[in-house]
């Protein structure tokens, strides 16, 4: 990556973002949604290092919407070390967030902020909130300091409590194709988009997605460009990669996804009870912890083999 992190997308909202914090209008309560991989931890990313750079001589270019990776500031804020910026994300050990986080989070705002600035609590997944770590939010955010906002980051294909939604005020992120070719072409600084294989391109499949589908394939000595759908998923098969790797076991529902989105009507043998049937498998295969390793062989020797 380059040294300078460019925002791409989403310009309007951050517009009306710094727009808000100008005039002294930045909502307490804000929620961000929309679909996973769009850049909304990126987009608060860049909000932060304005917002701070007023005190370290400006140093976010808001007439490019870049920020410098180098510096203090931005440093401080990737490593979550800011003293008036508290993040949370479920621990990766937990299925949620627990009460315990939202208990250090609220010791967090009873603290003098630094520079007596004002602070920002960001919290990922809101989702995955537990019963008790939602009351105890809630508490918080209905009166909260002058000087604290809260910022909810949420992906749109999860609902999340009306209690919480209904108290901040929301937007919607979205991206169009030319903004995701955009944003993968300059995490690879080159003009990779186009290389990748068209079974993986299509109008729901994030930035996020294809960036780390690219580091599988080169990682894995596939080609980017002749990879189909079916050849991925004999090699995760073969390799038992929907054991090992993060990646794949992220997005097996989607791979899945776009092997019958391509072979439902192209395929005598692929009909939509044969696609029922193993949509219902995999979700029995997750729910129960069973073994996925049979699931995947049956589904070699009926769709993937000749």
């Amino acid at each position: 990556m380059s040294e300078v992190s460019k925002l791409i997308g989403h310009k309007t909202i951050f517009s009306n973002l710094i727009y808000l914090d100008q005039i002294q209008k930045f909502p307490n309560k804000i929620l961000i949604n929309g679909r996973k991989g769009i850049g909304k931890k990126i987009l608060i990313n860049h909000f932060l290092n304005y917002f701070y750079s007023k005190n370290y001589d400006k140093t976010y270019d808001l007439k490019k919407n870049e920020l410098k990776l180098n510096n203090n500031l931005s440093k401080l804020i990737s490593t979550n070390t800011h003293p008036n910026i508290f993040k949370i994300k479920k621990n990766k050990d937990k299925k949620i967030i627990g009460i315990d986080q939202i208990r250090e989070m609220i010791q967090f705002t009873n603290q003098t902020s630094f520079n007596d600035d004002r602070k920002f609590i960001i919290i990922e997944d809101i989702n995955l909130l537990g019963i008790n770590s939602a009351n105890a939010l809630l508490k918080s955010i209905e009166e909260p300091n002058n000087k604290t906002y809260f910022i909810l980051i949420n992906n749109s294909e999860y609902k999340i409590l009306e209690t919480i939604q209904s108290r901040c005020i929301e937007f919607k992120l979205n991206l169009i194709n030319s903004e995701v070719m955009e944003i993968v072409n300059y995490y690879f600084n080159c003009d990779i988009y186009n290389d990748i294989s068209y079974d993986f391109i299509n109008n729901y499949n994030s930035p996020s997605f294809l960036i780390s589908l690219v580091n599988f394939l080169e990682s894995n000595d596939l080609s980017i460009k002749e990879c189909k759908i079916e050849d991925l998923l004999t090699y995760v098969i073969k390799n038992k990669s929907y054991i090992s790797n993060e990646f794949i076991k992220e997005y097996l529902n989607l791979f899945i996804e776009l092997f019958f989105y391509k072979n439902i009507n192209n395929s005598k043998r692929i009909s939509f009870k044969i696609k029922k049937y193993f949509y219902l498998k995999l979700s029995f295969v997750k729910k129960y912890n069973l073994d996925f390793e049979s699931f995947f062989l049956e589904f070699n020797d009926k769709l993937l083999s000749e």
